[in-house]
C-alpha cells in the first residue's frame, strides 16, 4: 500500500505542478496526499478563513473555512462524485482552502473506469477538475444575468431556500447540494444558505472551455505526495487538518511568518568561504568543478553571502551560539552539552544546522526547555513556504528563526547533502555568532 514519496511535504508547493515520479504507476492501489491550487488570477474564490488560534479545535470559535457558494460545490465534487465515478477511491481526509484544496485519496485497487477501461489519477483529477469548472462557468453566466431573466433556482438558492430539484435538477444528477435536507451546511457557507450551483433546467449543456476560451476555476495539474509508512500518512493527515489554523497564524504574524529574501548578511565572502572549506575538508585546493557547482547554489549580495529567513530576526540581536559537534570532541559531548544549555537558559540564543545526531541532541533539549535558537536550513526556501506546524508555532512565539545561505534547489527524497554544504553551514553559524564553534571549551 505504501510507496515511493517523489518529494517531501514541505516542498510540494513549489515543484511544477506536473512533476511526476517516474518510477510509479499512477494506475496503481496506494494512498495519495494531492494539492489543487484555483488559477492564479482568482482571489480566494472558496471561502475564507475564521476564528481564533487560541481555540482550540472542536470548540466553538477554533480555525475553520467558512466556505463560499463556490467552496462548498467543490467540496460536493470532490466528497461525492470522486468516489460515485471511481468506487475504489476513498477520500479519507480533506481540506478546501480559500485558494487550494487538500485531499489524502486511497486507491484500494488498479483505477478502472466506469466503461472497465485502466484509467490513472491524472485521468481522474482532470474528470474532477472538469466537473469543477462547468458548474463554475455556470455559477459565472447566471451571476452575470439581469434578476428578472435569472433562472428562479438562482435566486431561490441565493436567499437560502432548497431548490425544486425534480424541476430544474443540476448538470450532473439532479442531486440538491449542501441543503439541509441532505445533512449539509445548513447556515455554514459565506451567504448562510444551500449549495446549488448547477441550476440549469436537465438537458441544458454550458459551452465547453475550448469552445469559449473562458478561464478554468483550477489551475493545471497538481501536486501528489505519497507517503512512506503510516507515520508519515498520520503527519500529512495532521497537515491537512492544521491547515485552517496555520493559515491565521501566518495571517497575524504575517511580518514574521512568510519568507524574507536576502534578509540576514553575514559578512562572510566567496573567498573567505572557498578558504574555510579547504581547512575543515583538509584539501589543499578545492576541486574547481565542485566550488563552481556550490557556489552557483550560494546566496550573494555584493560578493558577500546572505541568508533568506523565515521567523523574528530579532532573535539575530541578542547574544548568539554556535553549536558544531566535531568527531575529535566526541568524549566531551558531555560537557558540550551541559555548557551550551546552560548558556541558552541565561538567555543566549544557539544556531546550529542541526546535521550531526549530538547538535541534534543539544538543539532539541534547548526547544523542549523553551529557549529560542536559530537554524541553519540545508536547502532554500521555495516561492510559497510553509514549514511543519510545529516550527510555525515555534517561529509565531519568537522561539525559533530559520536562515538559509542556498538558493532553493529539488532534492529527491534520502538524497544526502556532501560534506562541503554541511561545512558551509557550519561556517554561516559561526559568522552570525561571531564566535568560533568551540567557544564552550573556555
Amino acid at each position: 500500500m505504501w510507496m515511493v514519496k517523489p518529494h517531501s511535504m514541505m516542498e510540494s508547493s513549489t515543484h511544477r505542478m506536473d512533476r511526476r515520479s517516474y518510477q510509479h504507476h499512477y494506475c496503481w492501489a496506494g494512498v495519495y496526499h494531492l494539492t489543487m491550487k484555483v488559477s492564479g488570477d482568482l482571489r480566494q474564490p472558496l471561502g475564507r478563513v475564521v476564528g481564533s488560534v487560541g481555540i482550540p479545535d472542536g470548540e466553538p470559535g477554533a480555525p475553520v473555512v467558512e466556505l463560499s457558494e463556490m467552496g462548498k460545490m467543490v467540496e460536493y465534487e470532490l466528497t461525492h462524485s470522486i468516489t460515485r465515478h471511481y468506487p475504489m477511491i476513498e477520500v479519507q481526509e480533506y481540506v478546501v482552502m480559500p485558494e487550494h484544496l487538500h485531499a489524502i485519496l486511497a486507491v484500494k485497487s488498479r483505477i478502472v473506469s466506469a466503461s472497465g477501461r485502466e484509467t490513472h489519477l491524472g485521468q481522474v483529477i482532470a474528470g474532477f477538475k472538469k466537473g469543477c469548472n462547468r458548474r463554475y462557468w455556470e455559477y459565472i453566466e447566471q451571476r452575470g444575468k439581469p434578476a428578472a431573466t435569472r433562472m428562479p433556482a438562482m435566486d431561490a438558492e441565493r436567499r437560502g431556500t432548497v431548490v425544486d430539484a425534480e424541476r430544474w435538477g443540476t448538470a450532473a444528477d439532479g442531486e440538491r447540494r449542501g441543503t439541509a435536507a441532505d445533512g449539509g451546511a445548513e447556515g455554514s457557507g459565506v451567504d448562510g444558505g444551500s449549495v446549488c450551483l448547477s441550476v440549469y433546467p436537465k438537458g441544458y449543456k454550458v459551452p465547453s472551455n475550448g469552445t469559449t476560451g473562458r478561464k478554468p476555476l483550477f489551475a493545471y495539474g497538481y501536486v501528489d505526495v505519497m507517503p512512506l509508512d503510516a507515520q508519515q500518512l498520520e503527519q500529512q493527515r495532521r497537515y491537512i487538518r492544521n491547515n485552517p489554523r496555520s493559515r491565521l497564524m501566518r495571517t497575524e504574524n504575517r511580518e514574521w511568518l512568510q519568507p524574507k529574501r536576502l534578509a540576514v548578511p553575514t559578512a562572510v565572502s566567496l573567498v573567505a568561504l572557498r578558504g574555510y572549506l579547504q581547512r575543515e575538508c583538509l584539501m589543499p585546493s578545492l576541486d574547481e568543478d565542485r566550488w563552481s557547482d556550490l557556489q552557483s547554489q550560494i546566496l550573494l549580495s555584493n560578493g558577500q553571502v546572505v541568508c533568506d529567513s523565515y521567523g523574528n530576526r530579532q532573535l539575530l540581536d541578542r547574544c548568539l551560539l554556535p553549536v558544531v559537534c566535531h568527531r575529535k570532541d566526541a568524549s566531551f559531548f558531555s560537557q558540550q552539552k551541559e555548557r551550551c544549555l546552560r548558556a541558552a537558559c541565561e538567555g543566549a540564543v544557539l544556531v546550529s544546522a542541526r546535521i550531526s545526531k549530538g547538535e541534534q541532541t543539544i538543539m532539541d533539549e534547548a526547544v523542549s526547555n523553551g529557549c529560542p535558537v536559530v537554524l541553519v536550513k540545508d536547502n532554500g526556501f521555495p516561492m510559497i513556504y510553509h514549514p511543519s506546524e510545529h516550527d510555525i508555532v515555534l517561529c509565531a512565539e519568537s522561539k525559533l528563526l530559520l536562515v538559509t545561505p542556498w538558493k532553493y534547489k529539488y532534492r529527491a527524497v534520502g538524497k544526502s547533502i556532501g560534506v562541503e554544504e554541511c561545512k558551509t553551514m557550519n561556517c554561516i553559524a559561526q559568522a552570525l555568532c561571531r564566535q568560533k564553534d568551540s567557544w564552550w571549551k573556555r
